[in-house]
């Protein structure tokens, strides 16, 4: 009976100490994310893989994703955001760098942005998806997870890309991001990247990723 209750007393201090280090886990993300509640998260290998809605210009990761276009001039939207609270040093980057073809990205200091980095992917205007648009989508994120890994980067933010002022339907888009990055994270288990963020502007906006994020991990066969 003394031995079953040594049992019971170690298993309650396993699980309180599991609980402890889940809380610390989302107090500090959201912390670092402008005091911004995580929604969902998913540990995917060695990196966690979070849904938040917030701005995409607070995020203290060590990159941020602009949605950019393909002459890199700046513009509305998240585009426009990030650039006016980078200040003038991205654009004169830009300016250097000259342009990036629709799917690719290229990769900016971060200039006044709390994000050392701004990769600038250029996600395509949806034309009905006839025009390879599932396939450009993938790309750019593809492309930025790759820009990120080169430079070692931990942490990176994406907004989701395409789908403002370029058209792409939200549900469609967020499958074709969340199978690219769960994808890349699956398939690199020793990449430098500790902690992916996708933030999003609206709840709205997030409970579409949210459920997508479900549908997702549930094709993949990945058990949370």
């Amino acid at each position: 009976m003394h031995g079953k209750r040594i049992l019971r007393g170690y298993f309650g201090m396993v699980n309180a100490l599991r609980r402890d280090r889940f809380s610390f886990l989302r107090d500090t993300i959201r912390e670092k994310n402008g005091g911004v509640a995580i929604m969902k998260q998913v540990k995917i290998g060695s990196c966690v893989l979070s849904l938040i809605q917030g701005d995409i210009t607070e995020q203290a990761t060590e990159a941020i994703v602009n949605a950019a276009n393909s002459r890199l001039a700046g513009g509305g939207g998240v585009d426009g955001a990030i650039h006016r609270a980078g200040g003038p040093a991205i654009a004169e980057e830009c300016r250097k760098i000259g342009g990036c073809p629709t799917g690719k990205a290229v990769i900016t200091r971060g200039g006044n942005l709390k994000a050392r980095y701004v990769i600038h992917a250029v996600g395509p205007i949806y034309q009905g998806g006839k025009k390879k648009e599932a396939e450009l989508l993938r790309s750019a994120y593809l492309s930025s997870l790759q820009l990120a890994e080169e430079h070692r980067l931990t942490s990176i933010s994406f907004p989701s890309l395409s789908t403002g002022a370029y058209g792409y339907p939200l549900k469609e888009a967020s499958l074709v991001a969340l199978r690219t990055i769960i994808d890349f994270l699956s398939e690199h288990p020793g990449t430098s990247l500790r902690e992916v963020v996708l933030v999003l502007f609206t709840s709205p906006d997030l409970a579409v990723y949210e459920e997508s994020l479900t549908q997702v991990l549930k094709e993949r066969g990945i058990e949370t």
